[in-house]
């Protein structure tokens, strides 16, 4: 049997393709290592941009996701500044005739609330599969699982995180030399949905309101990480404060620290033969600016017109390849670029960069036209 389209990978990015695919007259299929209902991965905070808001709404997700309690956090705020310099900019959702700029949502609640919708299509999910290698000729993919024969589709979309099963698609690594401590804060007072990017020489520490506490993201080295780990809670808030400055006000409580490695890894081309990979299997970025989901989610959105808009006769060929890759070069582009060029332009103390860090952080504060144009395109990227 040749199916149109093969999902591989059932997460947030693999499931919005096939949700925005569900309506479509083809034949999809979904493989997924995950048993029914079930949640791999512990739970993290996912910042999602007013854009990936509207695309949630077009799925019909975004209200069954909004009704679970603590959920969703609107950021109507962010504060941006560098520490040890002046300059300092504010995004407001008021200035843009926004509810909000984007939101905190919680990945496990994301995740079910993708899954029940799913059961309500007629997408066939193939759970607890694991795909092992995804292959590709002029005629067709074929996508091996673990137990089983292989499967035939017109197109294979790897969203399965790494992309580590396809070959022919090439990746460029680097790595920052550093790790992301992330973790809870709480304080006496109410967040108000105010988010905080400060720039520091050691990389950036982001501060994100999620229910009733912020969720943090301290990039460090890693050593210094280790160090920071190793301290006792109130050790650590205390460290927190010097490093991060007074503008977020006292914190009086801290939990669930954990490190992860910081890199940053894409494909130049993200297909292959009858082959493609979205979400973090094509691009992997830093989390400064919250942009990694965003990225993937419209890698989604966009494949899914791209797939709709093609005869059903041409799905995963050269052509319609070629048509997704350009379609999505721009945004992606600007995406691994931004969030590349604030780590290297902002995580470091050199004197002459400082000041230009300062007047930028100035004139994107003093200029509505610069603002509004920086602020829509962390809303809704390049396209």
């Amino acid at each position: 049997m040749l199916h149109d389209v093969a999902i591989v990978g059932a997460g947030p990015v693999g499931s919005t393709l096939a949700l925005a695919l569900a309506d479509a007259d083809l034949d999809v299929v979904v493989f997924d290592a995950r048993l029914p209902g079930e949640i791999l991965r512990g739970d993290r905070s996912l910042a999602l941009s007013h854009g990936a808001r509207l695309v949630l709404e077009r799925l019909g997700v975004w209200s069954e996701l909004g009704a679970i309690a603590d959920a969703v956090t609107p950021i109507v705020a962010i504060d941006i500044s560098q520490a040890g310099g002046f300059g300092r900019a504010t995004l407001d959702a008021a200035e843009q005739g926004l509810p909000a700029l984007g939101y905190v949502v919680s990945y496990r609640a994301l995740q079910a609330a993708l899954d029940r919708a799913l059961v309500h299509t007629s997408v066939a999910v193939r759970h607890g599969t694991t795909v092992t290698s995804v292959g590709g000729t002029a005629a067709y993919a074929a996508v091996h699982p673990e137990l089983g024969d292989p499967e035939l589709a017109r197109l294979a979309a790897v969203a399965d995180g790494s992309g580590a099963a396809v070959a022919g698609v090439a990746r460029q690594r680097h790595d920052y030399g550093q790790v992301a401590l992330i973790g809870r804060l709480w304080r006496a007072a109410a967040h108000d949905g105010v988010a905080y990017e400060r720039f520091t020489p050691e990389g950036p520490v982001a501060l994100l309101p999620e229910g009733d506490h912020y969720g943090f993201v301290w990039t460090a080295t890693p050593a210094r990480a280790e160090e920071l780990m190793a301290l006792d809670d109130a050790a650590f808030l205390a460290a927190l404060a010097r490093h991060f400055g007074a503008s977020a006000g006292r914190f009086d409580r801290v939990a669930d620290r954990r490190l992860f490695p910081l890199v940053l890894e894409f494909a130049h081309d993200p297909t292959a033969a009858r082959t493609v990979v979205l979400g973090n299997a094509a691009q992997t970025l830093h989390p400064v600016a919250g942009q990694g989901f965003n990225v993937g989610l419209r890698d989604a959105w966009q494949l899914a017109q791209v797939i709709v808009d093609t005869p059903r006769e041409q799905i995963g060929d050269r052509a319609m390849l070629a048509r997704y890759v350009r379609a999505r070069r721009p945004d992606r582009v600007a995406g691994i670029a931004f969030t590349h060029g604030l780590v290297n332009v902002f995580g470091n103390d050199l004197p002459f960069v400082r000041w230009p860090r300062g007047l930028a952080l100035t004139l994107l504060d003093a200029l509505p036209p610069f603002k509004r144009a920086f602020t829509r395109a962390m809303l809704f990227g390049l396209r």
